[in-house]
């Protein structure tokens, strides 16, 4: 898929981070059994991926709650009203039911009634992109004025189950498949695309995406359920991090070039790229094949970890704050998520 636009632009970010700060040291003092049992040394988790910490939402927290407030601060800053809101998606991996879908619980809080389109989109940590893309479409086709795409993720409850599970007994591959997870981080986000007609500045021009996949690999990278012990079932999480760093960067570099070339850009002519935060390991590889100089890049990984579908748009809206993204600058999204898939956003920002 390589849409192109004409009448479309990113408005305002909006997020919110979970209020628990949690650092790899405290994950590792609970892992010292296994520690001692694999023979580890205290500061590899940090080591392997190069976070320091993450946020954790505090225990029952409510996803549609965390949503609502990104939304909020998203329409407050483009003036926009949720009544002129034409669709609101909910791109999350993390969602509050089988059904209803959060995205309902989202517009309710909101104040969102009448004849929008409401409903959930998901695709593992490139959720929110294709949001954007799937809202982009309906503005470029004249259908409506703004859309609203949100997220909220929490890591706190896989996480504590993947160190129930590893104290419980685990060898290094068990191990091994682990450490992705306690990568994780909570946070919410909200992007608000509209056609440039409501007062005030317009926001970012949204140019162009690519999308490509690698659906062979589909098996590399698993969240769900798992008998549990003692009958039942409670949630899992297994990465092949090798396997899914190996070939994401390879379906990247194939997207990236397609993506270039989609947009007419050179890779010198970039001015910024904000990727999705998985970790110290990727952003060297990603970058390295892409051929992207570091500087060119923005990092919030080392203390938010990965907060799935919110890491890459928190990131870009923590790089406007600080004025790291400028006006006129080319930037790119570049997202790449387990299934594998890829999708690659061009904004003039």
């Amino acid at each position: 898929m390589m849409p192109k636009f004409e009448r479309v632009f990113l408005t305002a970010l909006g997020y919110e981070l979970g209020p628990v700060v949690v650092s790899s040291a405290e994950l590792e003092e609970r892992l010292a059994p296994v520690y001692g049992r694999l023979n580890l040394q205290a500061g590899q988790l940090e080591a392997w991926t190069g976070i320091s910490e993450r946020r954790w939402w505090h225990p029952g927290f409510q996803l549609s709650t965390g949503a609502i407030a990104a939304g909020r601060k998203a329409l407050r800053k483009a003036a926009v009203d949720p009544a002129e809101l034409g669709v609101l998606i909910y791109a999350g991996v993390c969602r509050e039911n089988f059904e209803p879908a959060t995205a309902c619980a989202v517009a309710d809080g909101l104040g969102l009634r009448g004849g929008a389109f409401v409903h959930d989109l998901s695709n593992a940590c490139l959720g929110v992109l294709n949001g954007m893309i799937e809202v982009a479409n309906r503005i470029e086709l004249g259908q409506i004025r703004a859309g609203l795409v949100v997220s909220c993720e929490t890591a706190r409850e896989i996480v504590e189950i993947a160190l129930e599970r590893l104290l419980r007994g685990a060898d290094m591959d068990q191990f091994s498949r682990a450490i992705a997870t306690f990568t994780g981080g909570s946070g919410a986000v909200a992007v608000l695309l509209t056609d440039g007609s409501f007062p005030g500045p317009p926001g970012h021009r949204l140019l162009g995406a690519v999308s490509e996949t690698a659906p062979e690999h589909h098996r590399l990278c698993r969240w769900g359920l798992a008998p549990a012990p003692g009958g039942g079932q409670e949630q899992f999480m297994s990465t092949d991090s090798v396997a899914v760093l190996k070939h994401g960067v390879q379906l990247g570099a194939r997207a990236f070039g397609l993506f270039l070339g989609h947009l007419g850009w050179q890779a010198a002519e970039l001015d910024r790229v904000v990727c999705h935060q998985v970790g110290s390991g990727h952003q060297e590889a990603i970058l390295k094949t892409l051929q992207i100089p570091k500087e060119k890049d923005f990092v919030t990984y080392r203390f938010l970890g990965n907060m799935g579908t919110a890491a890459l748009p928190v990131t870009a809206a923590i790089a406007e704050e600080r004025g790291v993204l400028k006006p006129g600058q080319r930037t790119a999204f570049l997202g790449i998520g387990s299934g594998l898939t890829c999708l690659m956003v061009g904004l003039e920002w």
